[in-house]
């Protein structure tokens, strides 16, 4: 039985395993302090019996006006969970939260451009490709921006692809 609960700082020091996975991006303890204080709706972690991490998703709601959206900084799914869903419960989770509670008009995240089988779910799960950010891993590879709209974009408007790629330095940050 999997339990999906908030993320709490306990869960700091039993989640190292979970991002052993190359193409899991890993932060500092602060950085992940920083997201359990601001945003602790957006912080969940599942659990299998006896306590063990199978997954987490921490992300933020952030912008302004039409830009207001949730956004997923990182989902993992330690490898032996895999292919069980885990990942899409999370994922809805947040968009539900961006959604429901706080009335966003999408929901985007960033994912390198070579992680096919993670691009191929974000689609399933009917994100779309906004756009190509160069560079935007280590400076070396590029990344996609992809969104999904929520309900409060009745005209999809923030799913409209780019249509060129952009640099880092022209992404918009809060």
């Amino acid at each position: 039985m999997t339990t999906i609960r908030r993320f709490c700082c306990d869960d700091l020091l039993r989640f190292s395993s979970v991002n052993l996975d190359h193409l899991t991006e890993t932060f500092n303890m602060s950085f992940y302090m920083t997201y359990l204080a601001r945003w602790p709706d957006y912080f969940h972690v599942a659990e299998a019996p006896g306590n063990r991490v199978m997954g987490y998703i921490m992300g933020k709601v952030e912008g302004q006006g039409e830009s207001w959206h949730g956004h997923v900084t990182a989902v993992t799914v330690a490898p032996e969970f895999r292919r069980q869903q885990l990942a899409k419960k999370l994922m809805n989770l947040l968009e539900d939260i961006s959604d429901k509670i706080d009335k966003a008009y999408f929901v985007d995240l960033f994912v390198r451009a070579s992680n096919t089988p993670a691009i191929k779910m974000y689609e399933k799960l009917e994100y779309v490709i906004y756009r190509r950010v160069l560079r935007y891993y280590s400076g070396e590879e590029d990344g996609l921006d992809m969104r999904k709209a929520l309900s409060r974009d009745v005209e999809k408007k923030s799913i409209i692809p780019l249509k060129r790629p952009v640099t880092p330095d022209e992404l918009e940050y809060d």
